[in-house]
């Protein structure tokens, strides 16, 4: 009884030399790897295949050992040596250790022992293929890093970031909507950009708004486009982020702002995957991958009827929660460094260090701007100080008399985060005289975020 065929995994179509000497073995295996979806080139000996390679793209190669004239590996040398993202696995029906460590050193992936099977043959390409993916993905994430795609990296050693970055890796492949949640400065959008580098799309466009920052009618022209003569000043056609955003990564930061009339709209986008511009009739499909934040709590707002459950169940489909600054404090160094070094480099200056009295004060402080306010906090310092090292007084006074404050509660510690919090809050508006609007710019939050405190705290 014979042993049941290997199913081969779906990879995405590539583009496959083919070279053997050998009429019938080289059209065989072409036309089974095109029987997959490949576009499958053949040659019939080295010199063809390297005039093909100078000519065109292949991902990858398939030659056979034993040719006359130049063989299988000297072909493989040449093609890593002019080509080095292309695989190569060679075929030989005289397999020995020999063979296969000399294909090994010269940058084979694999060898291919005669008489093999096409099922053999399909997952060893596709092994190849999946290996050549991989690698490409790696350099294109580091160009992208290394030209500063991400605004902040994520950084942090903290188990909350481990288990962040773990679950960053395992839905990002995936199409489905992510959700993001976590407080205002906690780097929803450096996940964002994360979750769409990662991503199958992260050769495509990522285009980010903050849907708090327009009203019900200026957010759906910028979501959806619209036509010429829509709405006074709409003097020609305008293409949404939705369509601009095509085959990438559009990220709705604050999406709990949106009004419900926005909601529907956007729901509609969601289910049916198709927009229609402000004023227009047409219905046009459009290709996006959906991330969406928010600092509030979306359950809740569901029940008091200010966000639609429908749409609600449509973005909380993969979930990640970002932790506040105050959960990850061991992080604290590293970010203090990163954004000192980052500030230096802005300016053209070398980077100070950080005194230890200078990391005594952050730690004590909670931050209730998150990391976002911490990389405020470094860039003032690194602009007043004049020396090779960061000081106390080179920290803003409200940080230094916060820290004080905070120091001084010393006859009722240990104080819990929350109440380390509140007292911060407490004692920022009573020094901005009750002007919410001064606290939350000094404590480097949103007017709405300290709002929001102010009522989980009952200040």
């Amino acid at each position: 009884m014979n042993a049941p065929a290997q199913t081969t995994p779906a990879i995405p179509a590539a583009r496959i030399l083919v070279v053997d000497d050998e009429t019938i073995s080289r059209d065989n295996l072409a036309l089974a790897l095109a029987r997959q979806g490949h576009d499958t080139v053949t040659a019939s000996g080295g010199p063809e295949a390297l005039g093909l390679l100078q000519d065109s793209d292949f991902d990858m190669v398939l030659t056979d050992l034993m040719m006359e004239g130049m063989d299988g590996l000297a072909l493989l040398r040449e093609v890593k040596s002019r080509h080095p993202d292309i695989e190569v696995v060679v075929i030989t029906g005289y397999p020995t250790v020999d063979t296969a460590v000399e294909a090994m050193r010269a940058g084979a992936y694999d060898y291919l022992a005669k008489p093999y099977r096409i099922d053999e043959a399909r997952l060893l390409v596709h092994k190849a293929l999946e290996k050549r993916r991989l690698r490409l993905e790696v350099t294109r994430l580091r160009e992208q890093l290394r030209e500063r795609t991400l605004p902040v990296p994520m950084l942090g050693a903290a188990p909350c970031m481990v288990e962040l970055k773990r679950t960053i890796a395992q839905v990002a492949p995936s199409d489905a909507t992510v959700l993001i949640l976590g407080e205002t400065g906690t780097g929803k959008e450096v996940a964002a950009r994360m979750v769409h580098l990662f991503s199958r799309r992260s050769e495509a466009r990522f285009l980010a708004i903050n849907c708090g920052a327009f009203n019900e009618e200026l957010l759906e022209s910028e979501l959806f486009g619209h036509e010429q003569g829509a709405f006074s000043g709409a003097t020609r056609q305008k293409k949404g982020l939705f369509e601009a955003a095509e085959g990438g990564t559009l990220f709705l930061d604050e999406v709990g702002e949106m009004s419900l009339a926005m909601q529907v709209k956007l729901l509609r986008a969601v289910q049916e995957r198709t927009i229609r511009r402000v004023g227009g009739t047409a219905d046009i499909a459009v290709d996006v991958r959906l991330v969406a934040a928010t600092n509030k709590n979306l359950k809740t707002e569901v029940e008091v009827g200010r966000f639609r459950q429908d749409l609600y169940f449509r973005l909380h489909v993969l979930v990640l929660n970002m932790p506040p600054l105050v959960q990850r404090r061991e992080d604290l160094p590293l970010l203090a460094r990163y954004f000192a070094e980052k500030a230096s480099r802005e300016t053209d200056r070398p980077a100070p260090g950080i005194s230890d009295e200078v990391m005594e004060i952050l730690s004590r402080y909670a931050f209730p701007g998150n990391v976002r306010e911490l990389q405020n906090v470094i860039e003032r310092a690194v602009v007043f100080c004049n020396g090779d090292e960061i000081r106390a007084a080179h920290l803003s006074p409200e940080l230094r008399e916060v820290s004080l404050h905070v120091s001084r509660a010393g006859d009722r510690q240990p104080m819990t985060l929350e109440e380390c919090e509140r007292d911060q809050i407490q004692w920022t508006l009573e020094h901005a005289a009750d002007n919410r609007t001064l606290a939350a710019k000094l404590l480097g939050i949103d007017r709405a975020s300290l709002w929001r405190k102010i009522k989980r705290h009952g200040l």
